[in-house]
């Protein structure tokens, strides 16, 4: 994505003036121009628009549909599912306003007393199916094993980089697991997200039926310690371990995403590396190459309004909110969609910690510079095999 300041193009007054008349154009003012400018950098010259061929084969064009299907289902659902509850509670009947308390009651109640954990795998049709299926094959998104992973043990997998969607380990391990099932059997692959996420109306049974988990501490702990014992009850459908991935840079991370850009959260993340240790679980990085690269963001350097704004409501909400640039639905040069490029998830060694209930900070600062060590290495072993043009890539920590 080319970034334009407000003097490098010509923009109609009216639509400068008219967003920057909204309250919060004063803390973000250079998000309000960048903004505009990229959309009337596309409306100056259309033949800049680079426009799909009519002559897309079909099966490319059922791997658009899943994306855009799956997109626009997220987006909705993300602020519809409030929404839906708002219309129900205001202007529903007594009856639906009754359902609907109840419902909230039980989400809540059930979140404290459960943490929403769900064990298995979830919806077996909900995790291998059409849609998931054409979803993968879009970028395409695939899995590379490096070594072992002995089920008769728990494994935290320190999962990098975030980028903007963190698409890689949510397809291999949330969505379309079975390559996962393959290459790694007997291990169930679990996803930890946000903890807010599992209160929210209608979502939160979505996130559960993909087997997704909380990356609450009380959460990772129920997983973490579960038995692997294969005649352990909780071990009846034949998986005797757990693997959790966690994105560690999370919204911080997300907000250095831009295409080219290897840009970890690392350095003062240490809480995985404690949990490990807690539990006696082994950490395992895995690095997924080419995730950066299918979105774009708005232009928000270190220190910029736009960046400022950002962390603003970091802070106080724990969501980076991004503006992706990405591809439309017909169209190659701007839209919501994720361009096509390969992600490749590499799936390191484990590295195995000696258990302990409060861990030695030496120790964990030892284990956590092995997983950067190792996250290095493995930057430096693949990135010519998985990235186009790596000569130029080069892995920053922070």
């Amino acid at each position: 994505m080319q970034n334009f300041d407000r003097h490098s193009v010509i923009v109609a007054p009216g639509r400068i003036d008219h967003c920057l008349a909204f309250p919060w154009a004063n803390v973000a003012e250079e998000l309000c121009y960048q903004v505009v400018l990229l959309f009337e950098f596309e409306s100056i010259d259309t033949m800049k628009i680079e426009w799909a061929p009519i002559g897309v084969p079909m099966e490319r064009r059922r791997q658009t549909f899943a994306m855009a299907f799956l997109i626009l289902s997220f987006m909705i659902l993300s602020f519809g599912s409030y929404f839906f509850v708002a219309a129900v509670l205001f202007y529903g009947s007594v009856l639906w306003r009754t359902i609907m308390v109840i419902y909230l009651v039980y989400v809540y109640a059930n979140h404290r007393r459960t943490h929403s954990i769900m064990d298995g795998n979830g919806w077996k049709i909900n995790r291998n199916n059409w849609l998931f299926r054409h979803y993968r094959d879009y970028f395409p998104v695939q899995l590379v094993k490096t070594a072992e992973l002995p089920p008769n043990k728990n494994y935290i997998l320190a999962s990098f980089p975030h980028g903007i969607l963190g698409t890689g380990i949510s397809i291999n391990m949330g969505l379309d697991i079975s390559k996962w099932l393959k290459l790694f059997p007997q291990v169930r692959p679990k996803v930890a997200t946000l903890d807010q996420n599992f209160l929210t109306p209608i979502v939160r049974g979505l996130l559960r039926s993909w087997g997704l988990v909380s990356v609450s501490k009380e959460a990772l702990v129920y997983l973490l310690t579960k038995s692997n014992d294969p005649k352990h009850n909780d071990n009846r459908d034949g998986f005797t371990s757990n693997a959790v991935a966690i994105l560690v840079g999370g919204a911080q991370e997300a907000l250095d995403s831009h295409p080219g850009k290897y840009i970890l959260t690392l350095k003062n993340r240490k809480g995985f590396v404690k949990m490990a240790i807690r539990t006696g679980s082994s950490i395992v990085p895995t690095f997924s190459f080419g995730e950066v690269d299918i979105l774009d963001q708005v232009a928000n350097p270190p220190n910029s309004p736009v960046r400022r704004f950002q962390d603003f409501v970091k802070r106080i909400t724990g969501i980076s909110p991004l503006i992706p640039v990405g591809r439309g639905i017909f169209n190659y040069s701007f839209g919501f969609l994720p361009n096509r490029r390969r992600i490749v998830q590499v799936v390191g060694a484990p590295i195995d910690v000696v258990q302990n209930d409060q861990p030695d900070a030496a120790y964990v600062d030892k284990i956590h510079k092995q997983v950067i060590d190792d996250l290095e290495k493995m930057f430096a072993k693949y990135k010519d095999q998985y990235i186009p043009n790596s000569k130029q890539d080069k892995l920053i920590i922070h």
